[in-house]
């Protein structure tokens, strides 16, 4: 039986367990704070950085954004290291995310743990 269960956004199928975690994660790093309607407070502030020289300042910024943010609205995910896979001059942006998956953490338990990692693609 899967940990958590949900619908791809893009295909209305079901989604469990992992696949659920990454597009939920997706989901808050793609979204600006501001952009829903009903929950100003949601997303993240990776775009604030997004249009920015990608300094060393600027890339912790948005490494400290990702990790607020992940923090805040994902309990089955923690990032323990993050890194700029990619930066356009357009201002798309690749981050890849390295952390641990707690199946069962949006439960409150904490017991249950995997190395996960991701991709994310984020564009001005």
């Amino acid at each position: 039986m899967a940990d958590s269960a949900g619908v791809n956004a893009s295909t209305g199928k079901p989604l469990t367990d992992w696949q659920h975690t990454e597009q939920s994660l997706r989901k808050v790093l793609e979204t600006p704070i501001g952009r829903r309607v009903m929950r100003r407070d949601f997303g993240s502030k990776i775009f604030d950085f997004i249009d920015a020289k990608m300094t060393a300042a600027n890339i912790l910024g948005i490494y400290a954004a990702a990790a607020e943010a992940i923090e805040a609205w994902e309990p089955r995910f923690r990032a323990y290291r993050a890194s700029v896979s990619a930066a356009s001059a357009d201002g798309a942006l690749e981050l890849t995310l390295y952390g641990l998956y707690f199946p069962r953490g949006h439960l409150g338990d904490y017991s249950i743990v995997e190395d996960a990692s991701m991709r994310v693609l984020l564009n001005s």
